[in-house]
């Protein structure tokens, strides 16, 4: 929580104050604790225990041995047996005639657990009497036990098997387990009943219906032996013949005799039009196949690497020069004339094509006519087989159901389609309600009450918080770090006796504001004497970045690899700190690719940039700590700058993912740094050191020239990059 400018502090939660403040009231948050643990420990115990128990049935095919599988059979099961099948069997025991029957099986409707209204209470007789509430009593008892046995069931199916539970909640530990066990019981004895009842019934049908089509399938096949002898139709299949196999024959082979002629003209075309488009022969399948079409490609593209290489060292009028593309030209004369070839073949192979199916298409008119009559002939034999072999089929299907319904009207042949796997015993303790459980959550939540009662007090009070610096942090004491120079126009690095003064920058326009790296407090003459010497470490740079929130900072080393080196050592110092930081590897010579990465061969920015590897391969871990890199890569790098404009793009996508984008950009300049962030949005990082005063202020001046006000300046000692070690580094 903070407050404006205008006249109000800062302030935060004081968590301690919150915790100090329910430990003062944990008398009060005991007692009450106490209380309502006792009051719901006391209410239930009063309450009247309900006991639970549960029969379990597994839904499968019992079908007997000696019946036989078929695919009427297993279409069946298939269809008990999938998830619509077993939700129906839940319905099933939830039925109201199944119910009935177990309640009259143990004799329910005498037991008041199962009819509380036959004994109303008085209110109960007043509600009735002012209209007010029906009278249950006019409700037949049977109507009345199921109302409450519903009440108290609970038929589910388990979570991805075909196990069906069967729960009953009673008053009585022993009704309990019986009513679920005699459920099981009398869906047992329906399942097994209905499929018996069924099967009779399919074999009192099917006997009369059989003996009447054995008569008709008689009758049929007669017809059809006779229709056939006085027709002359020779059979060459099953339902062809002599006349009509020949006249497919022919057609088939017209039917491919035209597709090789559409094809070989296709063929033909193509050529033609790649020779009048002036196409690449290299293009048409039919030239690329031919083998003499290759020996001349080889040969062209032999001169053609004769020529490149000569082209390299000698101008385009030398004698060699002219034999090789004079030799060149006469290969591609070849080509064309070796194409031309082909295209005359192929014209050739659409003619004979053509004439094959003049033939075809004479032979096929001459046997349409004679097929004709044969075809007038066959329809009628066609129709007398339909019909006896419908007929045939019919019988075949009623004589294997026939048999396979008297296999199963014998008693026990026929079992039910589902079996107990788990029968209901007796419970030992109620289902409801859970003593101790009850307790414990209500002691629990009134202990957290109480405490969010009280913390959310305190912050209301304002008890709570407490006031923060002007700065956004909490008024604590912070680590010493020295602080950087205001401004470029009086910068000092180090005392006298360490470091010579840095030359102002005299251009008032360019000045460069030489951003603090840490916040120290001015409590003793110590500080105050060590605040007036700047620090340019990268410790105290390290420190600016985690206290501004820096998301994207760009690197300038104009040493060179001593500078990345130095850039290197600032990432992995703040991935110390938990800090989620990239490093960008911008340089010309690698340096923290070498220093940071596994291998140098691994894809990086330059195969970003050029398009060659999808984003995250090119991010890679850093061999001594938790710092991330990106690497030069491999790619080629007037390719990669073609699409510099995308490394924008980039940087913004990588600071959804990490806390810090810092790019190093080795010995750049102000425009190259410009290309890469901009002007705004990014904090510009000198990485010095042992770089001459000169230096520091020339770079410093053209930065502030081009615009750019705030330069953070580090200048600390980076490890040899010789010495790649974590303690080195």
């Amino acid at each position: 929580m903070s407050g404006s400018g205008s006249g109000q502090q800062d302030v935060d939660i004081d968590l301690g104050g919150l915790f100090r403040a329910v430990w003062d009231r944990r008398v009060k948050v005991l007692l009450a604790t106490a209380c309502v643990t006792a009051l719901a420990f006391g209410a239930a115990k009063m309450i009247a225990p309900d006991y639970q128990s549960e029969t379990r049935v597994l839904i499968e095919s019992r079908e007997p041995e000696f019946s036989g599988p078929n695919q009427s059979s297993q279409a069946g099961a298939d269809r008990v047996f999938d998830e619509s099948g077993i939700l129906s069997q839940v319905q099933v025991l939830r039925s109201a005639d199944l119910i009935k029957q177990v309640a009259r099986n143990m004799k329910l409707y005498e037991l008041k657990e199962f009819d509380p209204s036959a004994a109303p209470s008085a209110l109960s007789d007043l509600l009735v009497m002012l209209g007010l509430k029906k009278n249950p009593l006019e409700m037949p008892p049977e109507e009345r036990v199921l109302k409450e046995f519903n009440d108290k069931l609970q038929v589910y199916q388990v979570e991805k098997s075909r196990v069906i539970a069967i729960a009953f909640t009673s008053k009585n530990r022993q009704l309990a387990a019986a009513i679920p066990n005699e459920m099981a019981k009398v869906f047992l004895t329906l399942q097994s009943g209905a499929k018996l009842d069924t099967n009779s019934e399919a074999t009192r049908w099917l006997e009369p219906e059989i003996a009447n089509l054995r008569e008709k399938v008689r009758d049929a096949e007669a017809k059809v032996a006779a229709y056939r002898s006085s027709s002359d139709l020779l059979p060459t299949g099953e339902t062809e013949n002599f006349a009509t196999r020949q006249l497919t024959d022919i057609s088939t082979e017209l039917t491919r005799v035209r597709g090789e002629r559409a094809n070989a003209e296709a063929r033909a075309a193509g050529v033609r039009s790649a020779l009048a488009s002036g196409r690449a022969a290299d293009t048409i399948t039919d030239v690329v196949g031919s083998q003499m079409i290759q020996r001349l490609k080889e040969t062209e593209a032999n001169l053609q690497g004769q020529v490149a290489d000569l082209s390299t060292t000698l101008l385009d009028g030398h004698p060699r020069l002219k034999a090789l593309k004079s030799q060149l030209e006469g290969i591609r004369g070849q080509i064309r004339s070796e194409t031309r070839k082909i295209l005359a073949s192929l014209e050739n192979e659409a003619k004979v094509g053509e004439l094959r199916e003049q033939q075809l298409v004479q032979q096929l008119n001459a046997l349409k006519a004679q097929s004709a009559q044969a075809g007038e002939e066959e329809v009628g034999l066609r129709a007398l087989e339909r019909e006896a072999t419908a007929q045939r089929q019919l019988l075949e299907t009623y004589l294997a159901r026939y048999r396979e319904a008297t296999s199963r009207t014998v008693e026990n042949a026929t079992p039910a389609d589902a079996r107990v796997i788990s029968s209901a015993v007796v419970p030992t303790s109620a289902s409801f309600p859970k003593v101790l459980p009850i307790t414990i959550v209500a002691a629990l939540a009134t202990f957290l009450l109480s405490c969010v009662v009280i913390m959310l007090g305190e912050l209301f009070s304002g008890r709570a918080l407490r006031p923060v610096s002007a700065t956004g942090e909490r008024l604590a004491p912070v680590r010493p770090r020295p602080a950087l120079a205001a401004t470029a126009t009086d910068i000092s690095i180090g005392a006298a006796d360490t470091q010579p003064e840095v030359a102002p920058v005299t251009e008032d326009d360019d000045a460069v504001e030489l951003l603090p790296a840490a916040q120290i407090p001015a409590a003793d003459t110590d500080t105050v004497e060590a605040a007036a010497e700047p620090d340019f470490s990268i410790e105290a740079v390290a420190e600016h970045l985690r206290a501004t929130g820096v998301r994207v900072a760009i690197s300038v080393s104009p040493g060179g690899d001593e500078g990345s080196t130095a850039t290197v050592m600032l990432a992995r110092l703040l991935a110390e700190d938990d800090i989620k930081v990239v490093l960008i590897d911008l340089t010309g010579s690698a340096c923290p690719t070498r220093l940071m990465a596994r291998s140098p061969q691994l894809p990086g920015i330059t195969n970003l940039l050029a398009g060659e590897v999808p984003f995250t391969d090119t991010i890679h871990a850093d061999r001594f700590s938790d710092a991330h890199v990106i690497p030069q890569g491999d790619a080629d790098p007037r390719q990669a700058m073609r699409g510099i404009e995308r490394l924008k793009m980039i940087i913004d996508a990588l600071t959804n993912a990490y806390d810090l984008v810092l790019v190093e950009c080795g010995p750049a300049d102000e425009m190259a740094v410009e290309k890469i962030a901009g002007r705004d949005g990014a904090e510009i990082i000198l990485s010095a050191p042992s770089v001459s005063d000169e230096r520091i202020v020339e770079v410093l001046t053209g930065f502030g020239a081009a615009g750019y006000r705030d330069i953070v300046l580090m200048t600390g000692q980076a490890a040899d990059p010789e010495y790649p070690d974590r303690d080195a580094a």
